[in-house]
């Protein structure tokens, strides 16, 4: 079993930036992949980055290309979200997502169909 627990969510301005992180307990390997989905308001919930522990490969969704930056620290167990140049749009709520099967090639799959563990969420809220 994994825990996954998010912070770093809050409110801020359009154009502003925070910087999520997503601190695993429990049977966790650096070969995992670790994942961030959103969900918001009227939408299914979306992937928006993915990160292959081993290596720090990221990938990232077409609207946040750019803009986010997804990263890790093994020693802590902990993956982050460096989010830049936030949009209204990006306001949801934010969930981490932990797998051992998600690697294809060099990254992870965004599929959250293989995501077995999840964290409660951090709500970003953008203001313009």
């Amino acid at each position: 079993v994994v825990q996954l627990v998010e912070s770093g969510g809050g409110s801020v301005q359009a154009g502003g930036s925070l910087r999520l992180s997503c601190v695993a307990s429990g049977y966790t390997y650096n070969s995992d992949c670790v994942a961030w989905f959103r969900q918001t308001s009227g939408n299914e919930r979306e992937v928006v980055a993915t990160i292959y522990l081993t290596t720090g490969a990221p990938y990232y969704s077409d609207s946040v290309q750019g803009r986010f930056t997804v990263s890790r620290d093994n020693a802590k167990n902990t993956v982050y979200l460096q989010t830049d140049s936030l949009k209204s749009e990006d306001t949801g709520v934010y969930f981490c997502a932990r797998s051992y099967t998600a690697r294809r090639g060099e990254i992870c799959s965004g599929d959250q169909r293989l995501f077995d563990y999840w964290g409660q969420g951090t709500q970003v809220t953008v203001s313009s």
